[in-house]
């Protein structure tokens, strides 16, 4: 599965956010994900993706996000 299409599962699963409306576009902001809802979604993805997410910063957009998780 594409890290994109984790997110997107994840985002749906936790936060009721439809799989359409996210995009690598999408800022955090612009899909209502504070930081706490971050924190819930970087340990999902930990845990999916089998990562070690370390101390990430300047994770904006889901795009950045996925760009991360894809360099680990």
């Amino acid at each position: 599965m594409a890290t994109i299409d984790t997110v997107k599962e994840i985002l749906q699963e936790n936060l009721d956010i439809a799989p359409d409306q996210v995009s690598e576009e999408s800022t955090f902001d612009s899909l209502g994900v504070d930081s706490l809802d971050m924190v819930e979604l970087i340990c999902d993805l930990e845990e999916k993706c089998e990562i070690d997410f370390g101390e990430p910063e300047g994770l904006a957009t889901v795009g950045d996000l996925v760009s991360y998780v894809d360099s680990l």
